[in-house]
């Protein structure tokens, strides 16, 4: 059965992929959107990235053998694989690790062009996503560090490039002395 099949190589599926990674979002967001109204739709959307977040953090450690990312560095490491390996349509940016502390600035973010492009009443939806994703990719890389989150900017409110402080502190085991 598979001699009837069109060949596709590894590289032209991992182009696809991407962009229908964003389209199955988008669109779900606009049905969302044309059922309730932005807000609805904004706050689901959050609530759905975020959740998925965790799965993409969790299935790219489990294909990279790990059960969580060694330290910041190295989930940093596994985010960067994931983001230009795998969902590597339309995202750039850098990312600079001090400590406990990972700055990121984005540069190009496709799911901000494509709100844009919807045209609806607002064009911010992707930026509100990023603030539950961000902690979601990092909780599921270290999930015994305390995760908190500072936005420093965002495409869609103006500014030249998204800035995203993540702190990453290790949570402390209680003493089993008492």
């Amino acid at each position: 059965m598979t001699s009837n099949l069109y060949p596709l190589e590894p590289d032209d599926l991992m182009r696809v992929l991407p962009r229908l990674m964003l389209a199955w979002d988008g669109q779900w967001f606009l049905k969302v959107h044309d059922e309730f109204d932005w807000e609805t739709a904004t706050r689901l959307n959050a609530r759905v990235r975020a959740a998925f977040g965790r799965i993409e953090m969790r299935t790219m450690l489990r294909a990279l053998g790990k059960r969580r990312a060694d330290d910041l560095p190295d989930a940093v490491r596994v985010l960067r694989t994931y983001i230009e390996r795998v969902f590597a349509a339309g995202f750039a940016g850098d990312f600079h690790v001090d400590g406990d502390r990972l700055e990121a600035s984005i540069t190009t973010c496709a799911a901000w062009e494509g709100a844009k492009r919807a045209a609806l009443e607002r064009a911010d939806q992707a930026c509100i996503a990023c603030e539950t994703l961000w902690p979601a990719w990092f909780k599921a890389l270290l999930p015994n560090h305390q995760i908190t989150l500072d936005v420093q900017g965002r495409m869609g409110y103006g500014d030249p490039r998204c800035h995203f402080v993540v702190h990453c502190k290790r949570e402390q085991r209680e003493s089993m002395e008492s």
